[in-house]
């Protein structure tokens, strides 16, 4: 970034952001002249680093910290690909750790008892002192880590060949037990996480003084309609938490059962990541949380845009997507409409509106029919026909023959084995969808 654009930047920054970012780029430059003595004893010790490297190798990464989806899965699946030997170097070897900017400090916590995590004033140094020179001397790209396969997506299917690598300490299981008996929950009570991504997070947090998310407004959902979802789960006997850190309006239910825990003040980090690993399963309208259920195995109903980022890896998934609806005839677009044209993984709300597609949310009963198949799958219940497993390999064939979903934007694959199941009453009800 040459001279100009650094001024403009950090001009419209603080234009935007008021005194507070004036006073945190003061504290960002005193912290910047207190860390040279730190940056200068880095370069002694990664000659060392590098002369020791032919018989004991030692490489760093950053944890993808300040996003909880990131946070969660990327981290679980370098786990997953150290077990099974994937990207891991032939000589001894260790991986050091950094995270910094960490969203939930209780999943860091838990993290430091699988990973060498040391802090970040000590390995961002050396971390980015390595990475500068590895633009002049390539082979000092050997001292980083890497990216997973392909970050947070598991393209090699390793989710379902695996233990999760994270568990609650017997204190943590008796804190959290706790916890759910002061939102009312008996014993052994059954209960699901529902998440519904909403732009209230990014736009009420730091991420949102630097960047505007408005581009991914598409993947919005709005919590009412998933009420009649709820409260089909609170009948069957099971409780429901809506999750999330900051929303952009309450959950509205009389019944006891469902608790807008996003709005409580028993909320918490750990309480976060506790429901996550112990519900039944988790509805998501495609968040970062459905990560933290995701790490702990735990069955995901997923409504997913763009259609190409469908989650397939795993026999635990059900998806759905929104409708594509064309504006100008107000004309529904059939799945391999969808599928041959660059809509399928248009990433942007303003590309949408240039392609002349809205996406339309899931009617409630769409959702409430998605959310009881996972439920009587679950409970063993679940009756399924020829003519739905009929249904179900049409689509995949349409879907999977699509290069659209064969690369995503980083130009690596999006999909290993497809494992998941699409909507069955869904597909019932709109086989037209698939000719």
């Amino acid at each position: 970034m040459n001279l100009n654009n650094f001024l403009k930047r950090n001009i419209y920054q603080i234009s935007k952001g008021g005194f507070p970012i004036i006073i945190k780029k003061i504290i960002t430059l005193i912290n910047f002249f207190f860390s040279i003595p730190i940056y200068i004893f880095s370069i002694p010790v990664l000659i060392c680093l590098y002369l020791i490297r032919s018989k004991y190798l030692v490489r760093f990464k950053n944890l993808r910290s300040n996003r909880i989806g990131h946070f969660a899965s990327n981290t679980e699946l370098y786990l997953c690909e150290r077990d099974f030997g994937i990207n891991q170097p032939k000589v001894g070897h260790v991986d050091l750790f950094y995270a910094k900017g960490v969203c939930n400090k209780q999943l860091l916590k838990m993290w430091k008892r699988e990973l060498k995590v040391l802090p970040s004033w000590i390995l961002l140094p050396i971390f980015q002192i390595n990475k500068f020179l590895k633009n002049f001397i390539p082979s000092f790209n050997l001292h980083e880590v890497g990216s997973n396969a392909n970050e947070d997506r598991d393209i090699l299917n390793l989710i379902d060949k695996s233990e999760p690598h994270l568990k609650f300490t017997p204190e943590e299981e008796i804190y959290g037990k706790e916890c759910m008996k002061k939102f009312g929950l008996p014993n052994n009570a059954k209960f699901v996480c529902l998440f519904v991504r909403d732009s209230a997070y990014l736009e009420n947090s730091q991420f949102n003084i630097f960047n505007d998310w408005s581009y991914h407004d598409y993947r919005d959902g709005n919590i009412d309609r998933y009420v009649l979802a709820a409260e089909e789960l609170a009948q069957r006997g099971y409780f429901v938490f809506r999750m999330g850190k900051k929303v952009l309006k309450p959950l509205k239910s009389s019944n006891s059962k469902i608790i807008d825990y996003a709005n409580s003040k028993m909320r918490n980090d750990f309480m976060d990541i506790y429901l996550g690993g112990k519900c039944t399963f988790c509805i998501s309208a495609q968040g970062g949380f459905d990560a933290v259920p995701l790490i702990f195995r735990r069955p995901l109903v997923q409504i997913v845009a763009p259609i190409s980022y469908l989650a397939t890896y795993s026999e635990n998934f059900l998806v759905l997507t929104k409708h594509h609806i064309l504006k100008n005839n107000n004309r529904k677009l059939r799945l391999s409409e969808i599928m041959s044209s660059e809509i399928a993984r248009t990433l942007t709300t303003k590309d949408y509106d240039l392609r002349g597609v809205q996406l339309i949310e899931n009617s409630p009963e769409e959702i409430r029919d998605l959310v009881l198949e996972m439920l009587d799958r679950l409970e063993g219940t679940w009756k399924s026909n020829e003519n739905d497993e009929n249904l179900q390999k049409k689509f995949w064939e349409i879907y999977n023959t699509s290069s659209l979903t064969k690369l995503s934007h980083n130009g690596k694959p999006l999909h290993g084995k497809i494992k998941a199941r699409y909507g069955t009453k869904f597909l019932r009800e709109n086989s037209d969808w698939l000719n």
